[in-house]
């Protein structure tokens, strides 16, 4: 990442341009420099690589390609298939150029690249130069490639972690949008008289409007710059693969992500053939019905950091998991078309029984599309270090691109070979998503864990927190706090943006389900050294082999759960931690929790289900205490002040 000094003097810098402190909405990032001129550059390059691409298909489809040899057909799936193939042959080398100069001035030079490239492509378009533009449209491919490492991994280097979630979710809303707007573009510029030559001046001015953006991009300081380029792009693209193989939930979240994009490449592909076949519509319901889906996508991702309370929540991707499979059931079930001879306008099709809820269900996708695929990227920026970031975007786009070869081979064996109908393939893609789920979440349970944590916080409370940014970003802590019920670990756990690990009285660490989350959490369990010695003791080590790493601790040191909503004597224990690994000690309260359904309020807890369900609580942090000044009276005092007498 970029050094503290240099990302704080970026955002000292955005303070006189609107940037308050991390407490702006996503939006509020398109107002500051860090982050608007990437984005903007981003925008349109995704743009002019819609209006080009499509532009071409619909020139081979309508025009040149009615002249040439090949059948448009065959010339339509080239042209898909030399757009991606850059993807396979140069995105390891384009990782390793990302990683080893400083992203900020390798942006400028890939941006006027694609002027180049869009002066060349406007030259083959008036000359009607279809062989040009099929080797320019490798070319732009090319371009696309170089800048795919780069623009996720800058990102990181000039956003702070509170901010990663918002950033993510806008560049993925702006570049389905770009995409929709692109297609759309492109199909409007062919249909214009002098067409051509429209085409040819907007993709150059495109192009220049992207360099332009990129020259406001502030500096991003190299994190590998000794690097030697390897330029073999075989043997550089397993070693690349290898890099992002390092870290095993990193990786699984790349599969993830290219699984997205192969369901979403199949989505795209058919809606045309679903409309004419199905919905028995014209081309105006195929770009409604694209518009449905990519304003899906983009409301899914702006949502995420709402519901993820600006933080990386990885619960969010069983949610929309979830949700994918649900509406792409839906959609196979939605619609009985109606006997129609002519194929109907967009007024006719939406008049028609289930119309609306195959637009439901395209947005439904789209947004949990969206809760998906965004806390996986932004997983991946966090979890990678800052020097081979670059790389492993590179390897997540050589196996995204895998994917989408995958979908269209998928497409080809199940709808051409097999003789699925377009509803049929959807129903297969929705449970395809289901087994490739419950693979991902079995083999890391951590995203199961977090979904359970996030629906806790989400449904059955409403957590509030304060002052939490006194628990220190980085190295090792200690948190103490009162024990009210069975569940207050998960409800820090949902509201810390650190990952903690919690030291858990051992009954409660063995209950069902809890016993899941604890132990994928790697909580500790611990009982008194009079009851199990050999527990306690490999307690103390863990605690200490925790805290020498730089992790963050959570202990109750009550020992046990209040029975009667007051907060019991603090055991010496957390001196005896303190005196052992000398860290700071931040004191928590929960306020609000006892006489819920989890607290024993009544003398056992679990009694009536839907006992305060709904209802509002509170997680307060206090000011740190050094190790030198802790003893368990004082934070025991400390932690009833927080708590102001609000059980």
């Amino acid at each position: 990442m970029v050094p503290n000094g240099g990302k704080n003097a970026i955002q000292k810098a955005d303070v006189g341009n609107g940037d308050a402190n991390g407490e702006r909405s996503q939006f509020g990032l398109l107002a500051v420099r860090r982050f608007a001129p990437f984005f903007w550059t981003q925008f349109f390059g995704a743009f002019n690589d819609n209006v080009f691409r499509n532009a071409l298909i619909l020139v081979i489809a309508y025009g040149a390609g009615r002249e040439a040899a090949v059948a448009p057909h065959t010339l339509v799936n080239l042209a898909a298939g030399l757009f991606i193939l850059p993807f396979f042959l140069f995105s390891a080398t384009a990782g390793q150029l990302a990683d080893k100069y400083d992203k900020s001035r390798y942006i400028r030079r890939v941006k006027l690249m694609e002027i180049v490239i869009m002066t060349c492509a406007a030259v083959a378009f008036f000359f009607n130069s279809l062989i040009f533009l099929m080797l320019l449209l490798f070319l732009m491919g090319t371009q696309s490639t170089f800048f795919g490492p780069v623009k996720y991994s800058i990102i990181p280097q000039h956003l702070s972690r509170d901010e990663l979630v918002g950033g993510n979710a806008m560049v993925e809303m702006g570049t389905f949008v770009s995409i929709l707007l692109g297609t759309m573009a492109g199909g409007i510029l062919v249909g214009l008289s002098n067409g051509r030559i429209w085409i040819g001046a907007a993709i150059v001015f495109v192009a220049v409007m992207g360099w332009l953006a990129s020259l406001r991009i502030p500096p991003a300081p190299s994190g590998s710059p000794e690097l030697a380029v390897n330029w073999n792009p075989l043997t550089q693209t397993w070693k690349t693969i290898r890099f992002a193989r390092e870290v095993h939930s990193v990786f699984l979240s790349i599969l993830g992500i290219s699984w997205f994009w192969l369901l979403g490449m199949a989505y795209l592909t058919q809606i045309p053939n679903f409309t004419r076949d199905v919905l028995r519509s014209d081309e105006g319901v195929v770009t409604l019905l694209l518009t449905m889906f990519s304003v899906g996508i983009g409301v899914g991702s702006l949502l995420c950091e709402k519901l993820s309370g600006r933080r990386v929540e990885l619960g969010l991707v069983p949610l929309g998991s979830i949700g994918l499979s649900l509406f792409g059931i839906d959609l196979f079930l939605a619609y009985d078309p109606p006997a129609v001879v002519e194929l109907m306008g967009v007024r006719e099709f939406i008049a028609t029984d289930g119309a609306l809820r195959v637009l439901a269900d395209l947005i439904l996708i789209g947004v949990f599309g969206g809760l998906y695929i965004v806390p996986l990227f932004a997983f991946i920026q966090m979890r990678t270090e800052s020097k081979l970031r670059a790389r492993v975007i590179a390897a997540n786009n050589i196996i995204n691109a895998l994917f989408m070869v995958l979908s269209t081979g998928g497409a080809i064996l199940l709808l051409g070979v097999i003789g699925l109908t377009v509803p049929q393939f959807f129903l297969v893609l929705a449970l395809a998503n289901i087994a490739v789920a419950l693979y991902i979440f079995t083999v890391v349970p951590e995203f199961v864990m977090r979904f359970l944590i996030w629906m806790l916080t989400h449904t059955v409370y409403r957590v509030k927190h304060k002052n939490l940014d006194r628990i220190p970003e980085d190295g090792p802590a200690v948190l103490v706090c009162n024990h009210v019920s069975y569940v207050d670990g998960l409800l820090i756990a949902g509201s810390v943006r650190r990952p903690i690990r919690f030291v858990i009285f051992e009954p409660i660490y063995r209950l069902p389900v809890l016993h899941f989350i604890f132990r994928t959490g790697k909580a500790i369990p611990i009982t008194s050294e009079r009851f199990d010695p050999e527990v306690y003791h490999r307690a103390f080590q863990e605690i200490d082999a925790a805290l020498s790493a730089g992790e963050l601790i959570c202990i109750f040191p009550e020992g046990r759960l209040t029975g009667d909503g007051e907060i019991d004597r603090f055991r010496p224990g957390i001196e005896k931690i303190v005196r052992r690994h000398p860290v700071p000690v931040i004191p928590l309260a929960l306020r609000g929790l006892w006489g819920s359904f989890f607290s024993r309020e009544g003398g056992a807890a679990m009694k009536r289900p839907f006992r305060r369900i709904w209802s509002r609580i509170e997680l307060v942090a206090g000011e740190p205490v050094s190790p030198e000044a802790v003893s368990a009276d004082d934070l025991r005092a400390r932690v009833a002040a927080l708590r102001e007498d609000r059980r």
